[in-house]
């Protein structure tokens, strides 16, 4: 009976020790909710302070070191404060592999907008990723990066979009700490019922392959489509410093920019599927980056 009790016991902490390390899309549906409970979150608003307040004490909750990365963003419509908020999960190598979404809403006058999908699905995303990582003793040291100011302010053009990752980029550029940045991974809308993930012809080639290598073998072969289409979002500041990167983005999503992006229009389900393909492509792209590269005629 002692040893049917030890194996009992033992059996127990092996399933919770498990489920400490697989993503669970319940915590991240919870994360998602508290967003949108908070309301439009646009850049510069009371609304966006609370809810970077909440990513902090999660992350915090979570055991991870965090740090806010203020800034100053010249708009159309003026100067507004805007903060990334940046945290950082050691592993075995200095290197950075970083994990990445915007936080902000856009803002809209005539109706309530409060990104229940773009904002809130990646976000949540990003922060179930971090507990499990966190689990977990990582090759590279994931970053996870909150990126305000995402949204135009007025429309998408010129340079009215992405000023966290302009920012962010601008600024590891000056202090010398790019180079360290291997790999980025953004998500962003991924909370879509009917979730849709084309191929983005601006990421990187490799990182797409690896990530639509694990989608199929995970059997999301249907949500992971191979078609390509071209897409503006934070990593295009991250590819034009030299980054590999890749935006993992569904841009079919039919309530976009409407008053309808909210919690009857998003699935825990799809934040499952983008977690457990992000999770299972990490090691594929640890073990690329941690390849030397083979230079023919040195």
């Amino acid at each position: 009976m002692r040893w049917i009790a030890l194996a009992s016991l033992m059996l127990v902490a092996t399933a919770n020790a498990d489920a400490q390390t697989r993503f669970d899309s319940a915590r991240a549906w919870e994360h998602l909710r508290q967003q949108v409970a908070i309301g439009p979150r646009p850049a510069g608003s009371a609304a966006l302070l609370a809810c970077r307040r909440y990513i902090v004490a999660q992350l915090k909750a979570a055991g991870i070191t965090s740090r806010e990365q203020p800034f100053t963003a010249t708009t159309p419509t003026g100067r507004v404060l805007m903060a990334n908020v940046v945290a950082t999960i050691p592993g075995r190598r200095p290197e950075r592999i970083v994990l990445a979404t915007h936080y902000d809403t856009k803002l809209f006058r005539e109706f309530r907008f409060v990104g229940a999908s773009d904002g809130a699905s990646s976000t949540a995303a990003v922060l179930e990723l971090a507990r499990v990582l966190k689990g977990r003793q990582n090759e590279f040291t994931i970053e996870l990066l909150f990126l305000d100011g995402e949204e135009a302010v007025v429309e998408w053009s010129g340079n009215d979009h992405t000023y966290g990752s302009q920012y962010y980029v601008d600024a590891a550029k000056k202090n010398g700490t790019l180079g360290g940045l291997k790999a980025l991974i953004l998500l962003d809308m991924i909370g879509d019922r009917n979730l849709t993930i084309r191929r983005d012809s601006n990421s990187t080639p490799w990182l797409t392959d690896i990530v639509w290598a694990s989608a199929a073998r995970l059997g999301h072969r249907e949500t992971f489509l191979s078609a390509e289409m071209a897409i503006e979002d934070d990593h295009l500041p991250f590819v034009q410093a030299g980054v590999p990167s890749i935006d993992i983005i569904d841009l079919e999503y039919a309530s976009w920019h409407t008053a309808q992006d909210d919690l009857d229009h998003v699935s825990a389900g799809s934040l499952q599927t983008v977690g457990d393909v992000v999770l299972d492509a990490l090691p594929a792209i640890e073990k690329r980056l941690g390849t030397p590269v083979r230079r023919i005629g040195f």
